[in-house]
Order: structure tokens, then sequence, then C-alpha cells
């Protein structure tokens, strides 16, 4: 066994399964690191400019709760070895394990594709999920902003969305999240998988720290932002004795509601997850992935709707019951999440041209 690679979620470049349909886009890519004085397999990441011609998609998931999601970036530098959206990097010619740590995808053009769609006259206001996909508060958003100007646009058009992070740099945008929330036009979720340092360090190795994510719950609640804490993936064996205390933490520092969702590792993530844990819990990989095969019928994956978030079995169901205690125990009282869509304005008078015009040059 190899030994653990520090700071990154997957230990090694895994086989695109599309790759024989790929080619081109991969020599696009190796042509882009070429002109732009990078190695191909360098330790940095490399930032890949794309170039969509829409932003928003429509989510068919009849198990998740959002309708629409956007997605600034593609790929991942926070490295969460368990992400399910490292599947999707498979579709860039590229692969689910390092590729996607350290080839991030820009959508330049973000902010300006989501203005022309809330101006279509066909639209009608929907939350929007920022993201549904890759965090958008990774490390890239520091450089980029793409996500501050997204909201940006929510705000100039007064429309709902949603965030769901684990990155505390959303705390440098309170500048927008209050007159969003004053207005009933957001929701923060955040991302909060254990309270164990350690174990953050190993599962989520780029993310923001236990302590910094629990500032951020509470300073947002502070500052009159609804937040509510998400504890997925719950891992058996790994994570998952550390509900109650997640969900009490959380509470206090001012979440005002928490949801979960049990590991599922579909397509190549299950390779990669087995990896992992073999290298960086050795002593106990085979409990946790025996328990994990428990939840989902003797398979690390789960595809099926209304089974793949929550499992199956006795395990799954223990899980369930812990989730269920939690709920009752600290957030007892817990709002629904409704947003408001009466406020949309489609055309702002202040969105101008002009100012749209200068917005790409920031």
């Amino acid at each position: 066994m190899n030994p653990h690679q520090k700071g990154r979620g997957a230990q090694a470049h895994h086989d695109n399964p599309f790759e024989r349909l790929s080619h081109t886009q991969r020599d696009d890519f190796l042509e882009y690191c070429r002109l732009n004085e990078e190695q191909a397999e360098s330790s940095n990441t490399v930032f890949v400019p794309v170039f969509p011609k829409t932003l928003v998609n429509r989510v068919k998931s009849p198990d998740l709760s959002m309708a629409y999601s956007l997605n600034p970036y593609q790929g991942c530098e926070h490295g969460c070895v368990y992400c399910y959206a490292r599947n999707t990097h498979n579709y860039w010619g590229m692969d689910a394990s390092l590729d996607f740590e350290k080839r991030i995808l820009i959508k330049k053009q973000a902010p300006e594709l989501l203005r022309k769609h809330l101006q279509k006259k066909s639209w009608e206001p929907s939350a929007i999920m920022l993201s549904g996909n890759t965090d958008a508060y990774q490390p890239a958003e520091k450089r980029f902003k793409l996500s501050r100007k997204c909201l940006q646009v929510f705000l100039e058009h007064q429309h709902p969305v949603g965030i769901i992070t684990k990155n505390a740099l959303l705390l440098r945008d309170l500048d927008l999240l209050k007159p969003l929330a004053e207005k009933e036009l957001v929701s923060v979720y955040i991302s909060l998988t254990t309270l164990h340092e350690p174990t953050r360090r190993l599962l989520e190795p780029r993310t923001a720290s236990v302590q910094k994510r629990l500032k951020a719950i509470k300073q947002l609640s502070e500052a009159g932002v609804p937040v509510r804490v998400m504890i997925a993936p719950i891992i058996p064996a790994l994570n998952s004795s550390e509900i109650l205390g997640i969900a009490e933490a959380a509470a206090d520092h001012g979440a005002l509601e928490m949801g979960f969702s049990l590991v599922r590792l579909n397509g190549g993530i299950g390779a990669i997850f087995e990896e992992w844990v073999k290298s960086a819990l050795p002593e106990k990989a085979d409990r946790i992935l025996s328990q994990i095969k428990a939840c989902h019928g003797g398979k690390l994956n789960e595809s099926r709707f209304g089974l793949r978030q929550t499992g199956q079995g006795p395990v799954a169901q223990q899980i369930q019951q812990m989730a269920r205690l939690a709920r009752r125990r600290f957030f007892p009282d817990a709002p629904k999440t409704v947003l408001r869509k009466d406020l949309f304005i489609r055309f702002p008078s202040d969105s101008s041209a002009p100012s749209t015009q200068l917005s790409l040059f920031e």
C-alpha cells in the first residue's frame, strides 16, 4: 500500500470510462497547459476557462428539494473524497480522481448568463441553488469571485437563491447576503460532517476547518441570514457516531435546522474512496466499507431515488433514527424554508447595459 497523499482526497489517477470518446477534449486541455506553461501532471491547480451557452440547470431528481441549480465551477479543489460530483468530470474528458481536484473549469461568463436567464420572458421565478454540484465557495472563488457576482445578479433581480457550502469564504459576501435575507430571498446551508479536526483534514483536505464553519454559522445567524446545517454525508463507522454532537454544536451556533444524507459512492467514486480509506485509515477500512455496503444492499453505490439518500437495512435504520432524535432534541421548532418569489424584477432599473459591460473587466 502506498503512503497516504496528504492534501488530496483521491490518491491516484483513475481511468475515465468515456476516455475513448474524449481524446479531443483531453488534447485541448493538454494544449491549454502547454500554452500557459503549466505541467499537466503538476501538483498545482490548473484553472481552465470554459464557455457554456447556458448556466441554470433543471434538477430532475425527485428526492432533492431544489428545482434549479447553477455551478460557476466544475471540479473542486476541496478534494472531498466522497463527492458525488466527481463523476461529472468524466464528461469533460478528465478523470474523477485527481483531475477533479486539480483541473478546475471556470465559467467566467456565469453572471452574464444568469442575468440573461432571469430576463427571459418565459422564466417564472423559482429558487436556484448555488450550487448543486461543486462548491460555489471553493478556493477558486477567492480569485474569480463568480459566486459573488451571481449573488449581485440575484439581488438586483430580487430573485430567491439557496447556497450550500463548506467554506467560510461565504462570510466575505455578508454585504449581499444580509439584504437578500431581509427580503426573504436567501437560505444558506453549511455542510458539517465532523467535529473532529483530524478526520476533517483526511476526509475533506482543503475545506474550511470545523471551527471556521461553526463560526460561519454563528456570524450568519447573528447577521439575520437564515442558516441550516447539512450532515452530509454520514459515513457508517467513520462519522455516524457524531450525529448528535454535530447537531448540538450547530444549534448552539444558531443553525435553524439540520438535514442529512447517507454516503453513496456511485460510478468511479467507489474505487477512489476504497483506495483512500485503505490508505488513510487502514485499521478501520474493512469495517467502514462493510457497513456502507450493508446500507446499500451489499454494494458501495445506490442510485434508486428514495433510497440513495437514506439507505436501507439495520445500519441505515440506526442512522435514520439518530438523525430523527437529533432533530427532535436540538431543532424542535425548525421553520420551513420558504423563499419569496413575488418580489422578482425581470428588468431591474439599476442593472443597465453599461454596468453589465463594466462587470466583464472586474
